[in-house]
């Protein structure tokens, strides 16, 4: 892979990471249930394009 997309994929397990930490640490402390619904819908979400960005790479890459 391109240095440039083992970035990109790199920052986006992180992001994936603090949101699931986030939603976590929300759900623990007993916040709202709606935040933390929302927290997990956007981990997944992200979890989508990392994968997207990570077999693109890989089917791009592979010869």
């Amino acid at each position: 892979m391109s240095p440039i997309v083992m970035f990109v994929t790199v920052v986006g397990m992180g992001a994936v990471v603090v949101v699931l930490l986030l939603g976590l640490w929300n759900l623990m402390r007993g916040g709202s249930p709606n935040r933390s619904q929302a927290l997990m819908r956007m981990r997944v979400l992200l979890q989508f394009i990392v994968i997207v960005i990570a077999m693109t790479a890989l089917y791009f890459t592979s010869g």
